[in-house]
């Protein structure tokens, strides 16, 4: 197998209008169609081209379409109502139905792993965190609406192991991919006269 050469940068003033314009597309106004299989594993393969200091792969994808959606949302609907009793029944319901918000959701578990010439845990966990916004350009670049959402269940130590999770694991987040039935509308920027300062 040949190695090609990364190519030196160019002028892309249509990438540049891609990152300038880039919004997030809302969960919950996705619909169908998602990514097919081999779209998925483009995206994928795209998500995991990110800074990784010793080529270490600190993360892993979970998949969730057709019926595991359903599946983890009748376990995320059974924890809340646990956990939450006095909430009504349509709250419940809400809950169980999370991951029916669009046809495709992407799971990114932050997974460190021991390093002998020690790259920081730290470092790794910054990693899986873009592998999330790569995940979300990769999947509008094909036309798909994106959404990087976490919400209470990346955190809850129930679902934790009903997904597997290892005990240095965590949820970087969940990732909505579906065809949005909407523009995403503009949003109020950061000043960045304010962020910015010079040493």
């Amino acid at each position: 197998m040949t190695i090609q050469p990364f190519p030196l940068p160019s002028d892309n003033p249509e990438l540049r209008s891609f990152l300038k314009s880039r919004r997030s597309n809302l969960a919950k106004n996705m619909t169908g169609p998602g990514p097919d299989k081999e779209q998925i594993e483009d995206i994928l393969e795209i998500a995991a081209r990110v800074p990784d200091h010793r080529k270490l792969a600190p993360w892993r994808f979970l998949i969730f379409d057709g019926v595991a959606r359903n599946r983890i949302g009748t376990h995320l609907g059974r924890v809340f109502e646990a956990k939450n009793p006095e909430m009504p029944p349509d709250r419940v319901t809400f809950e169980s139905e999370r991951f029916l918000r669009a046809p495709l959701v992407i799971g990114v578990i932050s997974s460190p792993v021991e390093c002998p010439r020690g790259t920081p845990e730290w470092e790794q966990r910054l990693s899986s965190a873009v592998v999330c916004y790569n995940l979300c350009l990769a999947a509008q670049s094909y036309g798909f609406g994106a959404q990087w959402l976490t919400e209470w269940y990346a955190y809850d130590s129930d679902i934790a192991i009903e997904l597997g999770l290892g005990e240095n694991e965590k949820i970087s987040g969940f990732i909505y991919i579906g065809t949005p039935k909407d523009a995403s509308l503009p949003r109020q920027r950061p000043d960045m006269k304010s962020l910015i300062s010079y040493y």
